[in-house]
């Protein structure tokens, strides 16, 4: 049987409540109905008037940005000298791009000054013919000031930029580099060599395995679980390790049989970064999963944009080789969002687009030219795991004094983030 045009019934529009609940029942069908009809002819509407002027949808999906705490991240405002500290939330690189505008202002008014000196010097020569021209030129000059109507939402947000841009390594701070020397040397970094542990008495020796096939170049040593066993501390590993040409050293922390926090203790002296760690899932439970080659993989690192991001990015930057083997198609990604770091490793293939299958798209929402044709295949290849860092100790262990440490009260502004 043919379903009829819908007509709301005058009742579904009642403010008023019956207190027999088969009608009440049937009122609140009938006003759910007359919902849905009024926008399913609004959104119809939209369609008929968009097909024929295609600028009205874009305006409309300009317009329906989504404000997420990303878009409203809030920085702190300070001078270009002291945002290199690790306890400021300032944008690195709309920080350099003042500074470079302000160099910029500060000479070309320098050439102003000396064009205006040249210029009096003419104008007092010519004082008598160029009398009453000044107006004019006044005139010139004037320019008339826009009219700045209501900003939406999406304008009044903080971020100027997407949450989800390339971190650019070049842009770290002077000062930020000669604090930390031993990350930001200007030499090429060396090969890294990796002594992966875990706490003592540990018995997560198959994650450690895991994160061996996860970092080039890493080998496995078992902390002792013998009763009468040395315990070796972290500073006697990092020791023993420094002797034998390690680069790094890391330790893997667990409680109740899971993997609750990671250490990174850059050799020979520092510093040592603390991470805990959540949702970690290992590769042969994630659906479709691959198998991990011994190729080197590539790295990106998303949205460290703070000083204290930057630092952060030059550690894991350090733990991978800088030349990778792009015959494994392996990427290893360190994604930022709200400081908390998304690691993911795929392997990537590029095939032909499917007919169903949309064009890639850039940051700005439109098509990349060149690649219309082409798409990017995933396969996750595992482990998956979040870290958030909590602390960053001068040297090896907490008794050699902390650059930064986590506290509570920071996530108490949520528009406000560290990395």
């Amino acid at each position: 049987m043919a379903s009829k045009k819908f007509q709301p019934s005058p009742k579904a529009s009642l403010p008023f409540k019956t207190a027999n609940k088969y009608k009440r029942q049937d009122l609140h069908v009938k006003q759910k109905k007359a919902r849905e009809h009024t926008r399913r002819d609004e959104r119809f509407r939209r369609r008929r008037e968009e097909d024929n002027e295609p600028s009205l949808r874009e305006d409309r999906i300009k317009r329906n940005v989504p404000l997420t705490l990303d878009r409203k991240r809030v920085w702190d405002e300070i001078d270009r000298d002291t945002g290199d500290g690790l306890g400021v939330s300032v944008d690195v690189e709309r920080l350099k791009k003042r500074k470079l505008e302000e160099e910029e202002a500060a000479a070309a008014a320098e050439l102003d000054s000396d064009q205006e000196v040249e210029a009096s010097a003419s104008d007092d020569q010519d004082s008598m013919i160029d009398f009453g021209s000044g107006d004019e030129e006044d005139k010139v000059k004037e320019k008339p000031q826009r009219r700045q109507g209501p900003r939406t939402a999406t304008e009044r947000a903080t971020s100027p930029v997407h949450s989800t841009t390339s971190t650019n390594l070049d842009l770290t701070p002077e000062a930020l580099a000669a604090r930390f020397p031993s990350l930001f040397s200007m030499e090429s970094p060396p090969i890294p060599k990796i002594l992966i542990t875990t706490s003592i008495n540990s018995t997560l020796h198959n994650e450690a395995r895991l994160l061996t096939t996860l970092f080039p170049h890493s080998v496995y040593i078992p902390r002792s679980a013998h009763r009468y066993g040395h315990k070796f501390s972290i500073r006697e590993i990092s020791s023993f390790a420094t002797n034998r040409k390690y680069t790094a050293v890391i330790v893997l922390k667990e409680d109740q049989k899971r993997p609750t926090g990671i250490d990174f203790v850059h050799l020979p002296s520092g510093p040592m970064f603390h991470f805990s760690i959540s949702n970690w899932v290992e590769g042969k439970r994630l659906p479709g999963h691959g198998n991990p080659t011994n190729h080197l993989p590539e790295i990106i690192l998303n949205n460290f944009r703070t000083p204290l991001g930057l630092l952060t990015a030059h550690l894991f930057r350090t733990m991978f080789p800088p030349q990778p083997e792009f015959q494994g198609r392996q990427v290893v990604t360190l994604h930022n969002q709200r400081d908390y770091i998304f690691l993911r490793r795929h392997r990537y293939v590029f095939r032909e687009k499917r007919a169903t299958e949309k064009s890639v798209v850039g940051p700005d929402g439109k098509e990349v030219k060149g690649v219309e044709g082409i798409r990017a295949g995933l396969q996750e290849l595992g482990p998956r795991f979040t870290m958030k860092l909590r602390r960053i100790d001068k040297g090896i262990q907490q008794s050699s004094g902390q650059e930064w440490v986590w506290r509570g009260g920071m996530e108490k502004q949520r528009t406000k983030f560290q990395l």
